[in-house]
C-alpha cells in the first residue's frame, strides 16, 4: 500500500472523485463509449429496417474484430508524432483529437449512405469508425494511466465506465428514439455531434508529463538496440521499430520475468465466466417467456443503474484497499452471480427473480470492471503506457469471445441451467489466482500493498 493510500480514509476515498482529472474521465468515457453500438447493434437495427438481409447484416459482426486487434497499431498511437497535432497539444491529446474528428466525420458518412443502395460504403464507413474509435481507447487508456498515481486509478476507472455507459445508452436507445421519431441519417447526424463532447474535453485538458518516462524510454531502446542489432549507426525505422515495438514487450517481460506468463494467463480468464455467458442472456430470457419489454425495463434499463453502481464501488474499494484484496472479491462475485441465472433458469418466468438477478450481475460486473481496468492500469510502464495497455485490454476479451462461440452447443445438449453452471465454475481459476496474487503481496512485501508487476513507471 502506498503513502496515499495508508493515510486514506473512506471520506477521502469518496473526495478522490472530484478531483479535476477524475471527473474528466467521465467526459472521455462517454466519447469512447459513444461510435461502439453505432457499429454494432444500432447499425443493425438500421439495416434490418432498410431490408438488409439477416446473412449482409451477419458480417457486420466482423467489424467488431477491430476493437480486438488494435494492439497491432497501438505502437504506432504510442510512439509516432502527428504533425502540427503532437506540437499543439501533445502526443496523447493529439490523438485523441485526430480520432475523435475521425470518427465525427465517419458518423457524418454513414448518415449521407442509402445500406439499400450502397451497402459496401456502409461497410467501409462503418469500419472507419471503428478503426478510429479503438485508436481513440489506445490514447484515452494511455491518458488515463499517465494523468493520475496508481492511488486514484479506481476512481478514474469508474468515473471512464459510467461515462461509457452513459454513452451506449444514448447510441443505443437515444439513437433508436430519434430515428423513430426522424430519420436513421438524423440519429447518426445527432451522434456525431455527440462526439463534440470529447473534442471540447481534449482542447481542455492537459497533457500529462512525458518527460521523465520518454528518458528512461531512450535508455531502454539504445540497450536493447544493441543487443539486437549490435553496436554502431542503424536506421531510422530500426531505431523507431525497436522503440516501438519490441520494447514495450521487452520490458514487461523484463521487469515481471516468469511471472509475466502469470500475469497474461491472469488477465486472459478473469472475465471469462462472464463473457463466456452473455451472448446467451437475451436468448436465455426470451426461451424463458419474459416479453421484450420486460428484458429493456428490468435488463437493460434497471440493469444501466446497477452497472454504474457496481463500478462507483469499484473505484471507491481500489481507491480505498489499493488493487489485490478487491480483485478477490470481483473475481468471486462475477463467478457466483452465473448461479442465480442458473436458478433463475429452474424458477422460470418470476420478474422479481429476474430483477435480482439482473441487480447481481450488472453491479458485480460494474466491480469487477473497475477493479481490473485498476489493476490493469498498474501493469503499464508509463513509457509504454498505450501499447501495453492495449495489449492487456486485446487479451482481457479474446479468450472469452472465443468459448463463448461454444455456448450455444452447451445450451441445446444440456440446457440452461448446466449451462451457467458450468460458466460458473470456469470463474474458479481466476479466484485462485486472486487469492495466489494476495498471498504473495503478504509474503514479499508484509505490511503494504504493492501492485503486481509494479516496476518502473
Amino acid at each position: 500500500m502506498t503513502n496515499l493510500q495508508k493515510q486514506m480514509t473512506w471520506g477521502q476515498a469518496l473526495a478522490a472523485y472530484l478531483k479535476p482529472r477524475v471527473l474528466t474521465m467521465f467526459f472521455l468515457g462517454f466519447s469512447a463509449g459513444l461510435p461502439l453500438l453505432l457499429v454494432f447493434s444500432t447499425l443493425t437495427a438500421w439495416l434490418r429496417d432498410y431490408g438488409v438481409s439477416r446473412t449482409a447484416i451477419g458480417f457486420f459482426a466482423w467489424v467488431g474484430i477491430t476493437f480486438s486487434i488494435k494492439v497491432l497499431w497501438a505502437p504506432i498511437v504510442d510512439q509516432l508524432r502527428l504533425p502540427f497535432f503532437t506540437d499543439k497539444l501533445g502526443k496523447r491529446r493529439g490523438w485523441m483529437l485526430v480520432s475523435q474528428i475521425g470518427i465525427a466525420i465517419g458518423l457524418i458518412g454513414m448518415a449521407s449512405v442509402n445500406p439499400q443502395l450502397s451497402l459496401m460504403h456502409v461497410a467501409l464507413l462503418a469500419l472507419w469508425v471503428a478503426f478510429c474509435s479503438a485508436s481513440q481507447d489506445v490514447a484515452i487508456d494511455a491518458y488515463r494511466i499517465e494523468a493520475m498515481d496508481d492511488d486514484y486509478q479506481g476512481a478514474m476507472a469508474a468515473n471512464y465506465v459510467f461515462g461509457y455507459r452513459v454513452a451506449m445508452l444514448i447510441a443505443g436507445a437515444g439513437a433508436l428514439f430519434i430515428a423513430d421519431i426522424f430519420s436513421w441519417s438524423g440519429a447518426y447526424l445527432a451522434m456525431a455531434g455527440l462526439m463534440g463532447v470529447g473534442l471540447i474535453t481534449t482542447l481542455i485538458i492537459a497533457e500529462p508529463d512525458h518527460s521523465k518516462v520518454n528518458k528512461e524510454a531512450d535508455e531502454l531502446q539504445s540497450e536493447w538496440a544493441q543487443r539486437l542489432l549490435g553496436k554502431g549507426e542503424h536506421g531510422r525505422m530500426k531505431q523507431w521499430f525497436i522503440r516501438a515495438v519490441a520494447c514495450p514487450f521487452i520490458e514487461f517481460f523484463q521487469r515481471n520475468g516468469r511471472f509475466a506468463i502469470i500475469l497474461l494467463l491472469f488477465i486472459g480468464i478473469f472475465r471469462l465466466s462472464d463473457i463466456a455467458m452473455g451472448v446467451m442472456a437475451n436468448p436465455f430470457y426470451l426461451d424463458l417467456g419474459f416479453t421484450k419489454t420486460e428484458i429493456a425495463e428490468i435488463s437493460k434499463l434497471f440493469g444501466f443503474f446497477c452497472t454504474i453502481i457496481g463500478s462507483f464501488l469499484g473505484g471507491l474499494l481500489v481507491v480505498r484497499y489499493g488493487v489485490v484484496r478487491p480483485l478477490i472479491l470481483g473475481s468471486v462475485m462475477v463467478a457466483c452471480t452465473n448461479l442465480l441465472f442458473a436458478q433463475l433458469a429452474v424458477i422460470g418466468p418470476d420478474k422479481a427473480w429476474l430483477a435480482l438477478v439482473i441487480s447481481a450481475d450488472n453491479i458485480s460486473g460494474g466491480i469487477a470492471n473497475a477493479i481490473l481496468i485498476a489493476f490493469l492500469s498498474s501493469l503499464a510502464n508509463k513509457a509504454y503506457t498505450a501499447t501495453q495497455y492495449a495489449l492487456f485490454s486485446s487479451l482481457m476479451t479474446l479468450p472469452g469471445k472465443f468459448i463463448s462461440g461454444f455456448s450455444g452447443i452447451v445450451v441445446d445438449a444440456q440446457g440452461y441451467a448446466y449451462f451457467f453452471i458450468y460458466a460458473a465454475l470456469m470463474g474458479i481459476p481466476a479466484i485462485a489466482l486472486s487469492i495466489y496474487f494476495w498471498r504473495r503481496e503478504q509474503r514479499d512485501w508484509p505490511g503494504e500493498e504493492v501492485q503486481p508487476g509494479a516496476g518502473t513507471t
